[in-house]
């Protein structure tokens, strides 16, 4: 394997999109490290992907430690002497009426989804700087454009992820750094077991929406790795994401009347599972 190969750092590596975008790398001969605190998963991930041809390690990662992930970038100068694509992908889900959710959810879903982007950002951009160059991907959701009701802390999340994103694609420019922000909608991972709703029945709607056929992690994977190569800003995988979310900028009266619809169902659902 060539000693030039792409360093790659993923959050929430070892499972999921991130275990799928791991896999998309080191199928190119890159090194890949996968940060994560799922131990168990990513013994599974290291043993599953230990036969590609790229170079593939684990560090334990909390992206709500920023001293974690100190420890992942002394592991990168060290071993690898540096950083190529940093991929900030750890998340967590919440769906709770406003009404009805607890401020604590709001405060542990914040610091994972929003904080834990920042601290991924603030650790190894320096590095990147020194470098020259680097490159971002922040992994924001359809959920951060479109804000389907049930789903505000989520949303919002995603949304700020998607706004840091603009911002350090302008910032960071000038010192060879780009960025790529990630906007898939609903496809087959394990985000539903990171989930906390109050709400009756969510957790299981959630999980059938998840389901979704569409497009597969690794489909997705390989739209980023080539979104990357390409130093693509914005990608949008779901063609249905697309599809909402061109309603929404240029016929928002469609976008309206289609969400005002799902919310009046969500909202019969709901009552009739508080009721039954």
């Amino acid at each position: 394997m060539s000693q030039t190969s792409q360093r790659i750092f993923i959050t929430g590596g070892a499972s999921g999109l991130g275990r799928a975008m791991a896999e998309a790398w080191l199928r190119e001969g890159a090194r890949v490290l996968i940060g994560d605190v799922n131990e168990e998963r990513a013994a599974e991930t290291l043993a599953a992907l230990k036969d590609l041809p790229g170079e593939l390690a684990f560090q334990y990662v909390d992206v709500r430690d920023t001293a974690s992930l100190n420890n992942a970038r002394e592991w990168l100068e060290q071993q690898w002497g540096g950083l190529d694509v940093l991929v900030n992908n750890a998340g967590v889900a919440g769906a709770a009426r406003i009404d009805r959710g607890d401020m604590a959810d709001w405060d542990w879903i914040f610091d994972i989804n929003v904080k834990g982007v920042v601290r991924g950002c603030k650790v190894f951009v320096p590095m990147m700087k020194r470098q020259g160059h680097g490159h971002i991907v922040n992994i924001a959701s359809l959920a951060g454009l479109l804000n389907a009701p049930v789903m505000g802390s989520y949303n919002v999340t995603k949304a700020g992820v998607i706004s840091l994103s603009e911002t350090l694609r302008f910032e960071l420019a000038p010192f060879g750094i780009h960025t790529t922000v990630v906007c898939p909608g609903f496809f087959r991972t394990n985000l539903h077991e990171s989930m906390r709703s109050p709400e009756p029945g969510m957790i299981e709607t959630v999980d059938k929406l998840l389901a979704s056929n569409e497009l597969t992690a690794d489909q997705i994977a390989n739209m980023i790795k080539q979104a990357v190569a390409n130093q693509q800003f914005f990608l949008l995988p779901h063609k249905s994401g697309r599809r909402a979310y061109f309603f929404k900028r240029f016929v928002p009266a469609i976008f309206n009347r289609m969400m005002l619809k799902g919310a009046e169902g969500l909202r019969r659902k709901l009552e009739k599972a508080e009721n039954a």
